[in-house]
């Protein structure tokens, strides 16, 4: 399925970030960001296309509604995680403070990068149950 690629190869992008470099240089730091946000955005995309494959969804939901209902179908399995994704997504072209920008440095990876990749596996994982 062509969103779940697109997650995938954004992902695979971001898990090559040095988080060493992120400390030297600002444009590498805001590149970082940058592909932290594409890859939330596409990866709520692939689980929105997923729900409503398996008929958990009828219509195009906000980002919101997909994550909680991707919880509750055990799409993802910490809710938390990704509405704090969603919401760093939200904010992460208004940081203007080095300290919160270190911040969500340090949550993409340790927790984001993690996340993605689990819903990288289930993702994988459904699509291919499904056309079985």
């Amino acid at each position: 399925m062509k969103k779940i690629d697109n997650f995938s190869n954004s992902l695979r992008i971001l898990k090559k970030a040095d988080f060493e470099k992120v400390h030297q240089d600002e444009i590498y730091r805001t590149g970082v960001i940058g592909q932290f946000s594409l890859t939330f955005e596409l990866a709520w995309k692939a689980l929105q296309e997923m729900l409503i494959r398996y008929g958990v969804l009828f219509t195009l939901g906000s980002p919101r509604e997909v994550l909680k209902a991707a919880y509750k179908c055990s799409f993802i399995d910490d809710e938390k995680t990704w509405l704090l994704m969603l919401n760093k997504r939200n904010i992460s072209t208004h940081i203007y403070s080095e300290e919160k920008i270190d911040d969500m440095l340090v949550l993409i990876q340790e927790k984001f990068i993690f996340a993605f990749t689990e819903l990288e596996n289930k993702l994988r994982e459904k699509y291919i149950s499904r056309d079985e």
